[in-house]
């Protein structure tokens, strides 16, 4: 009597009738592949199982850079939704007053961030009444101060949106959340000829929420709509 094992009758017979099966299972023939290395010694070098290797390596490499691709889409996809959102809310409101204690609440919530502010340079006292009314979101500083913040006073060209990690933010911008903002974006607005600029700022609480290594095309965006919209109130 022979000592070798032998099949089951209706396993052999159900791997005869399927063979794909056992094929499409990756374990099964990794499992097949082993017993043959096996069974031809250790002196006995297996070029097509070191190719297969390779290839499941190479596989298992595409299969998680394809899971990235369609993470990375998704992820755009909604960023998209979300700066939309965003916009529509801005359009809403029918005085400017509203707009700007938007800014700080819906628009922000939509945007998922922990705070917002809108910068605006002037020359004007900054204790005027309706300057003081809207001190949740709005910050009235001196001519060239968005600039020196927006490059931290190290000079060097200004780009329209600067997002960077930080170790909490400026109390006079973000208020008494400004010990927890671990990033921020920094969104510079040309209001128009003859005005000075303005500086849309969010603040996160997540370090990994605005980072110099993230795209800026939709931010650049908003930031146009952004535009717009200001100067038509200012005008």
């Amino acid at each position: 009597m022979s000592s070798s094992p032998t099949l089951a009758e209706d396993l052999r017979a159900a791997i005869i009738a399927k063979p794909d099966v056992v094929l499409e299972d990756s374990d099964v023939m990794r499992a097949l592949v082993a017993a043959n290395e096996k069974s031809m010694g250790g002196n006995i070098i297996d070029l097509r199982g070191i190719a297969m290797e390779r290839l499941e390596a190479r596989l298992d490499r595409l299969e998680d850079t394809h899971r990235s691709v369609i993470a990375a889409a998704y992820d755009n996809l909604a960023g998209t939704n979300l700066v939309h959102r965003a916009i529509l809310r801005m359009l809403d409101p029918t005085d400017f007053e509203t707009f700007l204690e938007d800014l700080g609440g819906e628009v922000a919530e939509i945007l998922r961030v922990d705070a917002a502010a809108l910068m605006l340079e002037s020359v004007q006292n900054k204790a005027n009444p309706a300057v003081q009314r809207l001190d949740q979101v709005l910050r009235v500083v001196e001519p060239g101060y968005i600039d020196t913040y927006v490059t931290q006073n190290r000079g060097g060209p200004i780009r329209q949106v600067t997002l960077r990690q930080i170790h909490g933010g400026d109390q006079q911008i973000f208020g008494e959340r400004a010990d927890w903002i671990r990033s921020e974006a920094c969104i510079r607005l040309d209001l128009g000829e003859g005005r000075l600029p303005g500086l849309f700022l969010m603040g996160s609480e997540d370090p990994h929420q605005f980072t110099p290594q993230q795209g800026t095309d939709l931010l650049t965006f908003f930031a146009g709509v952004f535009e717009r919209s200001m100067r038509h109130w200012l005008a």
